[in-house]
């Protein structure tokens, strides 16, 4: 997941959101982890769970949600975290995805007993017109 997500990282840039949905172990902040590594981000990612939201700097900084216990797009407003200027990646925010942009790449993640432990099943689509970048 580290791989796919130092993929993505690629295709984005300052002000694009990345959400993703799947169960719990399925690999959603691995992605993360890898996307902010191609990023360059210094320092742990870890699971936002307990705080929400962490910023870390990076070449674009990278903010990493963890919406499961957010009700609401309002609610990550209320943050007031600089998403213009970062790659935003928002777990658990199916929910709340028409709030968050019009224009975002939403990743789902499955993991599938008959896959094995380290296969993962992934549908990467493109909302509102979200092209990768140059």
């Amino acid at each position: 997941m580290e791989a796919l997500g130092a993929e993505v990282a690629t295709w984005v840039g300052a002000g694009d959101v990345v959400l993703l949905s799947g169960p719990l172990g399925a690999g959603k902040t691995t992605f993360t982890r890898g996307l902010g590594r191609a990023l360059d981000v210094s320092g742990a990612i870890t699971s936002p769970t307990f705080v929400i939201a962490r910023e870390h700097a990076g070449s674009p900084n990278l903010i990493h949600v963890d919406a499961y216990r957010v009700g609401s797009a309002w609610e990550l407003e209320d943050l007031d975290l600089d998403t213009e200027n970062a790659v935003t990646v928002v777990e658990w925010g199916t929910r709340i995805a028409h709030g968050l942009s019009d224009r975002r790449l939403e990743i789902t993640i499955e993991r599938g007993d008959e896959l094995g432990d380290d296969q993962r099943h992934v549908v990467i689509t493109a909302v509102g017109g979200f092209s990768p970048k140059a």
